[in-house]
């Protein structure tokens, strides 16, 4: 069985994590350890004194890269009931491993005699292994100038301390006797090597952070947050280390995901232009070139991921490189017309106008497999992702009464990505003096054919169905899907109005963000992976959709229950939480396999901040506009050194949504 990973202490530098027990202690359980891109190198790190291991009172994680654990000692000091000696282990992780100090405090009224001890074990199992539930052997370590080492292939982890080390068998036994009279602290540290790792820590970038201070501090909590693990996540190709992206998400998809890693620089936009060339760059160099059924590559189509090796679990077989996915060469394009619009220099959108020429013809015509005009999938393989839009487990598409639709599936959100990039693309082609080749008049065709097969009627009311079936019949489910058509043009104003007002009504909207799935559909869950749970990127999608519809009081409202969410995860948003609703519990619960940090996560954070200010621009106009909802969800709103187009804007918005300053770099106007 899966892991659970919800009430671990995580804390992490791409491309390694730690994931210990709240008491720090690291045991191998589940998926405890110190992993190394997708290999577990420390898979046991337990410390006792004397024997004993400390009783746990609390953990604190200041930043992403850090956790502080806090025990009692309390076979020592002064007897009776006080505390009078404890132990304070802090953990820094790098992108090369990990260095813990150990900290003994001592009040006591002597000085207090004890043998500390730390017990290292390794089994270097692969991310695969770890998440089906499964173990592997520890490795044997050897003595090595500096330390212990254990290797594997050209894998290496080698252990210092200023401790004495023996090996006994498959461990690392590190012991102080030390004496503490008011506090003594001691020091082990790990380092990595893996000389042939796919992917290198994203260090050439690191995220500028705006000071932004608000009424509302859960909003700054979160923000604050989100950027310090967002910044943590950048990894960056080997051989292009300048060319940062997000990596999805801590410890399950620690890699280059073309959906996830496209969708974190889009939210993120316009915290770092150099994170969305980067990430624009990286899956160009991987486009597709061939048709390749086994790995689902096809001319012009975006990777979906990449990992160091193939990924085998729960019945799945992925190539190392995999391009089973039907929405990322969309969302390309769509990534690169924005990151132009904010500003991304004119040299680097012509140096991928190849690429966009690329995405377009796989967009265009072979996304197409059946000919009926609309973008479908089908896992050609046998063993990839049956499903392969953004909610790609086995039964994330269900017809309303809970039956799981049966491929090729032409989802909705897929047709509303394909035709924003046409349009996007045409645009941004004419701007460049390209020739645009009859784009408009496609995506004209598209957004006209989807208006007659889309649209259904059910006692949810009358929006666009999930999909289209093998039988090409709409499935009829009411699920956040929809919210993705906000803003993309595909529909009307009156469209866009109405399924404004589904996404917000009480079936979706859980009070804590956007249910994947109706609660009033068959197959709904709270607790299900895409049928029902809240996934904050969702959310957020569906918040900048809005914001760009023009649907700003429906933004605020639902970007809010995002804020109201956050505290329940110390403001480090996972991957995805229950869709239980604020009728049915106090505070939203976890799903407990979910990933923490999660990229697009942690990036939907900025995109509250930009739909807060009601920010919009396009650099290459000159224009910036600043329509906040009013009033402000957050309160008084004010930014300090967002930066933007060479320089930085700074405003102030007033608890009533009024832009009272407004500092803008020379070049730009409001518009």
């Amino acid at each position: 069985m899966q892991p659970l990973l919800h009430d671990l202490a995580i804390a992490l530098r791409a491309p390694t994590v730690v994931l210990s027990g709240r008491d720090g202690q690291i045991r191998g359980n589940g998926t405890q350890g110190l992993l190394h891109g997708d290999l577990r190198l420390v898979s046991e790190a337990v410390v006792t004194v004397d024997g004993h291991e400390p009783v746990p009172i609390g953990f604190e994680e200041p930043a992403a890269d850090r956790g502080t654990f806090t025990g009692l000692l309390r076979h020592l000091g002064d007897p009776g009931p006080d505390p009078t000696v404890w132990l304070r282990r802090h953990r820094r992780v790098t992108a090369s491993g990990v260095t813990e100090e150990l900290e003994l405090v001592s009040s006591a009224a002597e000085a207090v005699e004890c043998v500390v001890e730390l017990v290292l074990a390794a089994d270097f199992a692969s991310i695969e292994v770890i998440k089906s539930g499964e173990s592997s052997s520890p490795l044997v370590p050897v003595r090595v100038d500096g330390g212990v080492r254990w290797s594997q292939g050209l894998v290496g982890a080698v252990v210092a301390t200023d401790g004495g080390t023996t090996v006994d068998g498959g461990r690392v036994l590190v012991k102080w006797r030390v004496r503490v009279e008011d506090r003594v602290e001691l020091h082990w540290t790990l380092t990595a090597t893996d000389p042939e790792a796919p992917f290198v820590p994203g260090s050439a970038a690191r995220l500028p952070k705006p000071v932004v201070e608000a009424d509302d501090r859960r909003f700054t909590a979160l923000l604050d947050r989100s950027l310090d693990d967002l910044d943590a996540l950048l990894l960056a190709e080997r051989e292009h280390p300048a060319d940062v992206f997000a990596g999805a998400g801590a410890p399950w998809f620690f890699t280059l995901f073309g959906r996830d890693s496209l969708w974190a620089a889009r939210l993120a936009l316009p915290l770092s232009l150099q994170l969305a060339g980067g990430t624009l760059r990286t899956l160009a160099r991987a486009q597709g070139e061939h048709h390749d059924p086994a790995t689902g590559e096809a001319p012009g189509k975006i990777l979906h991921e990449r990992r160091r090796t193939g990924f085998e679990v729960h019945g799945m077989s992925l190539p190392a490189r995999y391009y089973g996915t039907v929405d990322a060469t969309a969302l390309w394009v769509g990534l690169l017309y924005d990151a132009w619009r904010w500003g991304l220099p004119e040299a680097e959108v012509r140096a991928l106008l190849p690429n966009l020429r690329a995405a377009l013809f796989w967009i265009t015509g072979l996304s197409d497999t059946d000919g009926d005009g609309f973008a479908e999938y089908l896992d050609e393989s046998g063993r990839g992702l049956a499903n392969q839009g953004w909610k790609d487990s086995g039964d994330a598409v269900r017809f309303a009464d809970g039956t799981i639709a049966k491929p090729p599936v032409a989802l909705a959100e897929v047709q509303g990505y394909q035709y924003e990039a046409a349009v996007r693309a045409a645009e941004l082609l004419a701007a460049l003096g390209e020739p645009t080749d009859g784009l408009l008049d496609w995506a004209e065709t598209l957004r006209t054919r989807f208006r007659s097969r889309f649209w259904v009627s059910t006692s949810d009311g009358h929006y666009p169905a999930l999909a289209l079936d093998g039988a090409k019949q709409p499935v009829d489910s009411l699920t956040s899907n929809i919210g993705h058509l906000l803003g993309t043009g595909l529909l009307d104003p009156a469209e866009s109005s109405s399924i404004g007002d589904l996404l917000l009504g009480p079936a979706l909207s859980a009070g804590f963000g956007l249910r994947t799935m109706s609660s009033t559909n068959g197959g709904f869950s709270p607790l299900s992976y895409h049928c029902g749970s809240v996934w904050p990127h969702d959310t957020a999608v569906v918040v900048r959709g809005l914001h760009l519809s023009g649907q700003s009081s429906h933004a605020a409202s639902l970007g809010r229950q995002l804020v109201a969410a956050a505290g329940a995860f110390d403001n480090r948003l996972p991957e995805l939480f229950s869709g239980y609703g604020s009728a049915d519990v106090s505070a939203p619960l976890p799903y407990p396999a979910s990933c923490r940090p999660q990229a697009w996560a942690a990036a939907s954070a900025v995109t509250l901040l930009v739909t807060f200010l009601g920010l919009r621009v396009d650099v290459p106009a000159g224009v910036v506009t600043l329509d906040p909802p009013r009033p402000s969800p957050v309160g008084a709103l004010k930014v300090t050194g967002l930066p933007l187009a060479g320089g930085t804007l700074d405003v102030t918005v007033a608890a009533d949504g009024t832009v009272t300053d407004l500092r803008l770099p020379p070049g730009l106007r409001r518009g």
